[in-house]
């Protein structure tokens, strides 16, 4: 198990361009749907959790869904998977990044990756969305998050505490009617 584990965090990883809001819908497809090793209410939960912790949500995401899966060893062996072909990769760029810096190939070649790198996010944004079962409420609570980060530039840390406060009051509100 957890050989399938490294190898799958180890493919995520590999083959996923654009950090980790491009490495989700992977993520998902490898966790959720493939090996079906956690569901998807979970992998909502674990996505959100991945964002408000510190550092990368790809590495955050592998913590997590290893140690629901194999406890500290499962988090620390999906954690390598997930790190190491990125390690490996900037080892090798920073070794020969000065002989390619000024190739107009290269160049075209990052310039088509990006398009796709937002479709990915975009993808895992509606999956997340669709998954969530959120209700008009907090629909209009995330678009209303939404706007207020675009536009009042606040730090998304702000948004999540905000989150935080008007979740603990709204569902204490709402079982107290009950």
């Amino acid at each position: 198990m957890l050989l399938k584990m490294f190898l799958t965090f180890l493919k995520i990883g590999a083959f996923t361009f654009g950090g980790g809001f491009a490495m989700i819908p992977i993520i998902q497809e490898e966790v959720v749907n493939k090996n079906k090793w956690i569901k998807d209410e979970e992998f909502v939960d674990t996505i959100s959790v991945a964002q408000s912790s510190p550092g990368p949500i790809a590495v955050n995401a592998s913590i997590f869904v290893g140690y629901k899966i194999k406890g500290f060893l499962g988090a620390l062996v999906s954690t390598i998977g997930t790190v190491l072909p990125s390690f490996i990769t900037i080892l090798i760029i920073a070794r020969f990044f000065s002989y390619f810096r000024d190739n107009i190939i290269f160049e075209k070649v990052f310039m088509g990756i990006r398009p796709a790198v937002v479709a990915l996010i975009f993808s895992a944004l509606y999956r997340l969305v669709y998954k969530s079962y959120l209700g008009y409420i907090a629909l209009g609570f995330a678009f209303l998050a939404t706007l207020i980060l675009i536009f009042f530039k606040i730090s998304p840390i702000y948004m999540v505490l905000l989150g935080i406060i008007v979740s603990v009051i709204y569902n204490k509100n709402l079982k107290s009617k009950t």
